[in-house]
């Protein structure tokens, strides 16, 4: 659209020459025949006995299969140890059974972690029971007895939120160690038909020499995972199985905190408890309903600590067991961010109202956490015929916060509060909503291609003082994928439209959010409509490239309109974007003498907004080395000479930053050793020292027992800003009679994660995780905004001097006109905000699918005086205060009908 004629034809050049190097196709695909355990009227097989002894009969007349090639590093080449593998199978369950050869048992890494840690020595088998070249189950046990279980979608997507109940045991013979599982076929999805023919794969690690070993052989850079799979034929007569399975939950909890006189909400501790239930239930053997009854998620671990001065809401990712199960069904994004139409962590938000508490007159308040999940149900599952579904909806609560008076005698006098106002009342804070998702793909062109669509809809039971919120919010896209020439190329593609409804002022708020900015000062293409009962948008995105082999590429671009609003259950930072990108990348996989694996890529990026200005355009490089002795180096840098960002000033005309430079640099040690280490560097430098910013990462993992291993990591970032923004004022002779203020400010973050993980059995698992986060800025020079769109620092901003700006009540006045009288003041931006969270579980799962929780989780967060230093803060922040502290038990059983 905006590309120069250079640019283009470089482009184009790039395509040609990157399409003439093509990668060998695997020839053949390998077979495995399962065989059935054998039963007549004079001979009865047993079924293997699930112990990693692999002396049972049931095997002895199974054959192995073998001849595994590598994958990583030297791909197509033989092992370093072979690997054995046979599957037997019975009305109920799938059996399999490894043999890893291993001819120096010296070398066998038996470490332990928690359920899909992948620790160690490991293989595993993956199964495309209905063979649809896209979706598979993958089983993993590692040398130690731990197990993992993914679920794979859209041809490589590994989700290991994935918990089935399947069985697993290991031992050490003579040649190497063993592997023994049982697969209920209730945990799989395939046909009715009488003879299956599944899609399968197994992949080895040899930790040794970090190595991976495949069954089916694989090329370098293959097009997918799941389309490259061998076949497992021999299984005849089994019949889909419907999954029921039923888990209750009791819950006990204690808190303490800091007492706080006359609070009435805080005197010191409180006792909770609660029950509910989950339940997975197969409608058939395609097609699975999850529900959930009042869940309870205080297992999960805390979010880590972020501030954003630019305004925008903080990201973080869903951690909740029944909405992280099965997410990829319902993924549906917009450009390659985190924008999506679908954002599970609205459900269950914290309310979004507010009170009319009032402290003077001595009153308290209540504010809950979170809102309420009255219960959730979740429809998902494949069909054999291609079609993939996916439907969930969920209600939430009503909300109250409570008002209570000061609960000391003497107070409460001395207010003389009326009998009109009570000694405690309850206010509405968030209304009982529904929400509601229904998402569907299908495939065709013998599966090398999909169409989908997704339905959104968030509906509130609206009243009178939460009109500030949508009454209504629908969004609905439709999303295709086609590969060709063996699926080494790709076009993919989604659009979207959305729409909300609800009074004049709740769509006044989302016009002059910081999303949509409908009041920008400079902008033609929007206005503000205060009388709109609606807003429409429409957003999506465009993809052509090459998916595999030596050379990769990508071309495409994405759109977000000003009205598309999706943040009722999706999420969307910014609207009125179109943004346009390009990369290309080489990889080198065979090892040489002083190199594993390789690769280096390039890629540009312009962005526009709907009024056609051009905002930006970056141009960035990335290199990536694993060295011979399994260290790695990654470097990386980026040109951005031109910055413009429509929202710096909230709703004030578009700004332009300095041209910037930036790179990075990692180096790592070899990971497989009980010290590992890696060192990360970030860089960014702005012309005119307009901003800067420094990043140090230190990360540092110990494994001193097979059973116990620390991690720790530590960030250090310096971000100086010569105009960060602060406020914005009324001023009459400004134009836009508005004053836009920025100021220089130091801006320093420190934080550091600590994971300890302790593992008794596979089974029994202690791991303790803490983080604290301070971050700092302080201002000094102030100014405000005199030309926003001007290249030279100095006359985009005038720099306010001593005779017009003056401290007062814990704010500045400013005498713009120096006539004596304040003009317009601003409250002081500084801060020092400390926050501490720590999580310490106790996880037992005694049997299958069935768990005991024990959980002590502590937290604390405020501000500290700006005069501290980071540490200093620390200090009287987090080790100066009593901590809030958490006790939970937690018990569940899963009931296997």
């Amino acid at each position: 659209m905006y590309l120069t004629v250079n640019r283009l034809r470089a482009v184009i050049i790039l395509f040609f020459l990157s399409s003439l190097s093509l990668f060998a196709q695997v020839d053949s695909t390998k077979i495995a025949i399962a065989r059935k355990v054998y039963t007549t009227n004079t001979f009865t097989g047993d079924a293997p006995k699930i112990d990693g002894n692999l002396s049972d009969g049931a095997w002895a007349s199974v054959p192995w299969s073998t001849d595994y090639l590598q994958f990583e590093p030297d791909v197509g080449t033989p092992p370093t140890q072979q690997t054995k593998m046979k599957i037997t199978y019975d009305a109920k369950n799938l059996y399999v059974a490894f043999h890893c050869l291993e001819s120096d048992k010296s070398k066998l890494e038996k470490r332990l972690g928690r359920r899909d840690d992948f620790p160690g020595d490991w293989v595993e088998i993956n199964i495309d029971s209905y063979n649809d070249d896209r979706t598979g189950f993958s089983f993993t046990a590692s040398a130690s007895g731990v197990k993992g279980d993914e679920f794979i979608s859209n041809n490589g997507n590994f989700d290991s939120s994935w918990n089935p109940i399947w069985y697993l045991a290991t031992s050490e013979d003579d040649e190497g160690w063993t592997a023994e599982m049982r697969i209920p076929l209730s945990q799989l999805r395939f046909s009715a038909d009488d003879e299956q023919v599944w899609g399968i794969q197994s992949t080895r690690r040899y930790f040794a020499n970090e190595e991976r070993s495949t069954w089916q052989p694989l090329p370098a850079n293959p097009p997918g995972w799941v389309s490259e799979f061998g076949e497992l034929r021999g299984i005849k007569g089994i019949k889909p199985q419907k999954q029921l399975e039923i888990q209750p939950f009791v819950l006990g909890q204690y808190d303490t905190f800091e007492e706080e006189a006359g609070n009435p909400f805080r005197d010191g501790d409180d006792f909770s408890g609660n029950v509910g239930l989950d339940a997975k239930i197969g409608i058939t053997n395609d097609l699975t309903l999850d529900l959930t009854v009042n869940p309870d998620f205080g297992q999960v671990d805390a979010d880590p600590g972020a501030i954003a001065l630019d305004g925008f809401e903080i990201f973080f990712q869903e951690r909740r067991p029944f909405f992280v199960e099965n997410k990829s069904v319902f993924d549906f994004r917009v450009g390659g961010g985190a924008d999506n139409v679908f954002f599970p962590r609205r459900i269950g938000r914290t309310p979004q109202g507010f009170t009319t508490s009032d402290p003077s007159k001595g009153e308290y308040e209540d504010f809950p956490i979170n809102t309420t999940i009255l219960g959730a149900a979740k429809f998902s599952g494949k069909t054999k015929n291609g079609w993939t579904i996916g439907v969930l909806e969920s209600v939430t609560a009503k909300e109250f916060a409570e008002i209570e008076l000061d609960d000391r005698e003497e107070i409460t006098t001395q207010l003389e509060l009326s009998d009109e106002l009570g000694t405690k009342r309850e206010e509405l804070v968030e209304p009982l909503t529904n929400y509601f998702v229904g998402r569907v793909q299908k495939d065709f062109n013998d599966r090398n291609s999909f169409i989908g669509a997704i339905f959104t809809n968030t509906t509130r039971n609206m009243e009178r003082s939460l009109d500030f919120l949508h009454t209504q919010a629908y969004s609905g896209g439709i999303d295709f994928n086609h590969n060709w020439k063996d699926r080494k190329y790709y076009i993919t593609g989604r659009g979207i439209i959305s729409r909300v409804n609800g009074d004049p002022q709740a769509i006044l708020n989302t016009q002059t959010s910081l999303t949509h900015l409908y009041q920008r000062v400079d902008a033609d293409h929007v206005a503000v409509d205060p009388n709109a009962t609606s807003l429409s948008g429409t957003g999506g995105n465009l993809a052509i490239g090459r998916g595999s082999g030596k050379w990769r590429y990508e071309l495409g671009g994405n759109w977000r309109s000003p009205g598309l609003e999706l943040n009722d259950i999706g999420f969307l930072r910014r609207a009125d974007r179109i943004v346009q990108f390009a990369s290309v990348r080489r990889f080198w996989n065979n090892s040489t003498s002083w190199y594993r694996q390789a690769n280096v890529g390039v890629e540009q990026t312009t962005q526009y907004d709907f009024q056609g200005n051009f905002n930006r355009i970056q141009y960035e490089g990335r290199a990536e080395v694993n060295w011979k002795n399994n260290w790695f180096t990654e470097v990386g840098g980026a040109h951005k000479p031109r910055i413009f960002i429509n929202s710096f000033l909230r709703g004030g005309p578009r700004w332009r930053f300095s041209e910037e430079n930036f790179y990075f640099a990692a180096v790592g040690t070899d990971q497989r050793k009980k010290l590992s280490a890696v060192a990360i560097y970030v860089n960014s430098q702005a012309k005119q020292n307009n901003f800067s910013f420094n990043q140090y990462e230190l990360r540092l993992n110990y494994q001193p027992l097979d059973a116990l291993s620390l991690s720790l990591s530590t960030v250090y970032e310096k971000n100086p800003n010569r105009t960060q923004y602060v406020s914005q004022q009324a001023y009459e002779p400004a134009q836009y009679n508005t004053r836009y203020i920025t100021g220089a400010i130091n801006q320093e973050t420190l934080s550091a994660t600590l994971r300890v993980n302790y593992n008794i059995n596979p089974n029994f698992t202690i791991q303790y995780y803490a983080q604290p986060f301070i971050a700092k800025g302080t201002y000094t020079n102030f100014n405000y905004v005199a030309d926003s769109e001007n290249e030279d620092l100095n006359k985009r901003v005038t720099l306010f001097n001593q005779n017009q700006i003056s401290t007062v009540d814990g704010g500045y006045a400013v005498d713009e006109d120096e006539d004596g009288s304040v003009d317009y003041a601003f409250g002081d931006p500084d801060f020092n905000f400390v926050q501490f969270r720590s999580n310490l579980v106790a996880r037992w799962e005694y049997k299958p699918g069935s768990e005991l929780f024990l959980v002590w989780s502590q937290g604390i967060e405020g501000g500290a005086s700006t005069e501290d230093s980071l540490f200093d803060a620390a200090d009287s922040q987090i080790l100066g205060q009593q901590i809030r502290n958490t006790f939970l038990v937690k018990w569940t059983y899963r009931f296997v009908l």
